[in-house]
């Protein structure tokens, strides 16, 4: 009988923990994956939006989510003079309208819009009708916190397809989680089943 051999992997000691600095701690975040969302706010000639990462469902009785955006942006501006606003989850192939949205990008509000479907919720904010899913809030409270505010949103109104992977950020790019229709049509059909002649 053989016995395969073992190998021992010597443990490399974790690094020692840094201060907290702005730094430290945006390298820190870098590690932390998250959905990519377009917040969208206003309606007609001053709608608004900002690409978001943090977005997180905070209960589900009433629906109810949060969001952080800074407070300099005009889509916070527009979201607390209109008390509404909507959030719009992106898929794998919709990265163009995170860097469209993103803070970083020099178009202008209007232009951000110009492509894609969009559809005016009840509430008057615009929503991307083919993002993998949509939720219309009221905003039910703002929390001013340094350079940002936590916006908690009462949901009144989803939009869900969910025929797409989802569009992630990490560590400083995009990636997708998940298979497409399609993509999972084509690999069927690139990997026959086993014993198929």
């Amino acid at each position: 009988m053989i016995v395969p051999a073992v190998h021992r992997f010597r443990r490399t000691s974790p690094p020692p923990a840094a201060e907290a600095t702005e730094k430290t701690f945006r390298y820190a975040l870098r590690q932390l994956a998250g959905g990519v969302s377009i917040v969208t706010a206003g309606a007609e000639d001053v709608r608004t939006g900002v690409t978001a990462t943090t977005v997180s469902p905070l209960c589900a009785e009433p629906p109810t989510l949060l969001v952080c955006i800074n407070r300099s942006s005009p889509c916070y501006a527009a979201l607390a003079r209109f008390g509404a606003f909507a959030v719009n989850v992106l898929s794998a192939d919709q990265r163009e309208y995170a860097e469209r949205f993103a803070s970083s990008s020099s178009l202008h509000q209007q232009e951000r819009f110009r492509d894609g479907r969009w559809l005016a919720l009840p509430s008057g904010a615009n929503c991307l009708s083919d993002s993998i899913a949509v939720f219309g809030c009221d905003v039910e409270e703002r929390i001013e916190r340094h350079t940002h505010a936590i916006v908690i949103g009462r949901v009144r109104c989803v939009l869900a397809g969910g025929a797409s992977g989802a569009l992630v950020h990490w560590r400083g790019g995009y990636d997708q989680v998940g298979w497409s229709d399609d993509e999972v049509a084509r690999a069927i059909g690139l990997f026959p089943r086993l014993g198929a002649n």
